[in-house]
């Protein structure tokens, strides 16, 4: 019997026997910038800092091609610290009823109910070891067993599981551990 178990911010994946461990929330950024008074003159025009340069991030080979699951704000970004675990994906801020899109094609390995966490989910297998989750959804439109394509509509946002709000929380995984979507979704203009 293939099992996926993502309870208590683990996530099996079938036939791997290992699980990865993290939780993903829903918190806006916090600012650590203590307030400061705002000065009577006017300072004079500064040159915007330039960003600390960064190495572009390699991908990996095999990893899929990822198109944005819904077209929400990134709310909590991947590794954020929430109570003491890290965020294995992302969460994007979005209204009930908007549609999610799986951001490869690939197979439902999993389409149903995860009663501890994530409420309504979905799990796509791409190829190679490499998946996405989709969590916190309001209705399912897949089911196990099928193939979808990139893009196609998989379901509806809403606020399951630990959700308070409408969203979406998405994970990509290599076997069990987890990859930063970031790194892989296309630059939104």
């Amino acid at each position: 019997m293939r099992r996926l178990w993502l309870a208590a911010a683990l996530l099996l994946l079938p036939g791997s026997g290992i699980a990865a461990q993290g939780r993903p929330e829903n918190l806006l950024p916090q600012s650590d910038t203590p307030s400061r008074k705002v000065p009577t003159q006017k300072p004079a025009p500064r040159k915007p800092a330039a960003l600390p340069a960064k190495p572009p991030a390699k991908r990996e080979a095999g990893a899929p091609r990822l198109a944005w699951p819904t077209s929400g704000a990134v709310t909590s970004r991947f590794g954020a610290q929430v109570k003491g675990l890290a965020n294995n994906g992302i969460d994007l801020a979005a209204f009930a009823g908007m549609t999610v899109h799986a951001a490869a094609a690939g197979k439902v390995v999993f389409a149903g109910t995860e009663p501890e966490r994530f409420g309504q989910l979905i799990v796509i297998e791409h190829g190679g070891g490499w998946v996405t989750a989709y969590a916190y959804l309001g209705q399912v439109k897949v089911t196990e067993g099928q193939k979808v394509s990139a893009r196609q509509v998989i379901a509806r946002i809403g606020k399951s599981g630990e959700a308070r709000r409408p969203g979406l929380h998405f994970e990509l995984r290599k076997g069990t551990a987890p990859r930063n979507p970031a790194l892989y979704l296309p630059i939104r203009l």
